[in-house]
This record gives structure tokens, C-alpha cells and sequence, in this order.
């Protein structure tokens, strides 16, 4: 009887200091997945200006994309602020989304707000899902907000080694970071880079790569009236600059405000939550 006693108290020994590890384990992979983000976005700032993105939304924020073209429109200046910000050519990210989400559309995309299909990999502190990948089950980020999804895309470019020859190249040669990207193990598809490229091409991506204004994601007021929840439109404002703002989908702000097309004019009054 002494033995089983014995025996019982050094497993529930070795229990509690098996979750002591794992929790201290836990919050060490939190702590170094906000210091690379927060130094990420610290670097960059002090060479391009502000690169801080809004806070992200308490709540998954969908995106119902209905077509490539749509899905350039929503997320082209996104693209051209993690340009900006961390030199990775606007019309390469756009190409990627579509591809790797299947334009907005993909079973991942759709759950995750995951566009660019990176796994949880060591570290991750964030929500995450599971998706059948190269193998079933495989682990990927969830973010509420696309935008996040853009800027871990930019972070996981710039902060793994075997990527840094592709800054030597000029942010105009979409060629080259296409096969850049095949060349440094992204893709294993032999033709992504020709897949990148036709993207690009087809639709003329390559134009946001020379936009040269300095923007950043807080520089545009926001003008409301709390008392209705009511947008004014100002000049610039796109339906997507608006759902970043109030963490609503485009498709909401249609539906809330008997929208038709995306147009907006200025001084046209907006619903917003």
C-alpha cells in the first residue's frame, strides 16, 4: 500500500512539473513571437516611417471576394504599405494572395483570413486552425483582420536568412523575386515562379510597385458622428480603407449602406458599426 501511495505522489509530481514546463514553455513562445514582431516593426519604422498596423479586431472580420479583380482593389493598398515599409514589391504580395488563397475564395482563406498559407511554426502565440496541406491536419494561422495575414507575410520575408538575397534586388523586378521566391524553397511547385509572373502580367500588378507616396496605415482621418455612427466619405476613401477603420467587411458596408457598386463620392454619409 505504501509502494501505490508512493507511486501515485511522484506521478502527480511529475504531472504538475510536466504543465509547469509546457506553461512557461507557452509564454517563452509568446514573448519571442512579440519581441520579433514588435522589433520588426520597430526597425522598419525608423528607416520608412510608421509601419504599425491598427489594432486588430476582437471579432473574425469576413471577407466575401468575389473575383481577382475585386480582390486586387481590396487589398492593392495594403500591399503597397508593406512595400513601403519592408521593400517587398507590391505586385509579388498581391500575386501571392491570389495564388496561394485561392483568390480570397480558398477553404483556408475563407476560415483563416490566412492568404498566404503560412503554418503555425514554432513560436506562433496567435489563434490558429487545422487545414490539409502536404500532409492532413497541418496547423496555420488565423488572424480576424487580412491585414495581419499581409503583415506576418512581410515579417516571415524579412526575418528568415534564406530570403535576404532577394533585397539586393530592385523592388521593380517581379521577375526576379518570382524566382527568387522558387529558388529559396517557398514554393515547391516548380512552375510558381511562372505562375507569379502571369499573375502579375494578366493583371498589371507590376503598376503598384511604383508607387512612391509616403503613407502610412494611421495617416487618413476618420471623421464620424457617434451619435448615428455615421462616415463621411473624405477624398481617398476606398470601401476597404473604410472596413480596416471599423473592422467591418466590404461586403457589410454594402449591405448596410443598399450599395450597388463600390463608388463612393465626398461628403456622402456612410453607415458604419
Amino acid at each position: 500500500m505504501k509502494k501505490i501511495i508512493l507511486l501515485v505522489l511522484l506521478m502527480g509530481i511529475g504531472l504538475t512539473s510536466c504543465k509547469s514546463k509546457k506553461s512557461y514553455s507557452d509564454q517563452l513562445r509568446t514573448k519571442n513571437v512579440q519581441n520579433e514582431r514588435r522589433k520588426s516593426t520597430t526597425d522598419i519604422s525608423k528607416k520608412e516611417g510608421n509601419a504599425s498596423l491598427p489594432e486588430e479586431p476582437s471579432k473574425f472580420v469576413r471577407f466575401n471576394i468575389s473575383s481577382p479583380t475585386e480582390y486586387i482593389s481590396t487589398f492593392a493598398e495594403t500591399a503597397q504599405l508593406e512595400m513601403m515599409g519592408y521593400g517587398i514589391p507590391a505586385s509579388i504580395t498581391l500575386a501571392q494572395g491570389l495564388l496561394e488563397s485561392g483568390n480570397g475564395k480558398g477553404e483556408l482563406a475563407m476560415k483563416t483570413n490566412n492568404h498566404f498559407g503560412i503554418k503555425c511554426h514554432k513560436g506562433w502565440e496567435g489563434d490558429y486552425d487545422f487545414h490539409d496541406d502536404d500532409e492532413k491536419g497541418e496547423c496555420f494561422r488565423k488572424y480576424n483582420h487580412p491585414m495581419y495575414s499581409f503583415r506576418d507575410h512581410s515579417i516571415f520575408l524579412t526575418t528568415r536568412s534564406r530570403y535576404a538575397f532577394l533585397f539586393n534586388l530592385r523592388h521593380t523586378d517581379y521577375k526576379g523575386w518570382a524566382r527568387g521566391l522558387r529558388k529559396a524553397g517557398y514554393a515547391t511547385d516548380p512552375r510558381y515562379p511562372q505562375k507569379l509572373i502571369y499573375l502579375i502580367e494578366k493583371y498589371d500588378l507590376h503598376q503598384y510597385d511604383k508607387q512612391s507616396r509616403k503613407v502610412n496605415y494611421n495617416n487618413t482621418a476618420v471623421v464620424t458622428t457617434d451619435s448615428n455612427n455615421i462616415h463621411t466619405v473624405q477624398k481617398g476613401d476606398t470601401l476597404y480603407s473604410l472596413s480596416r477603420k471599423y473592422y467591418m467587411s466590404v461586403d457589410e458596408l454594402m449591405k448596410l449602406n443598399n450599395l450597388r457598386s463600390a463608388d463612393l463620392s465626398i461628403g456622402q454619409p456612410i453607415k458604419v458599426k
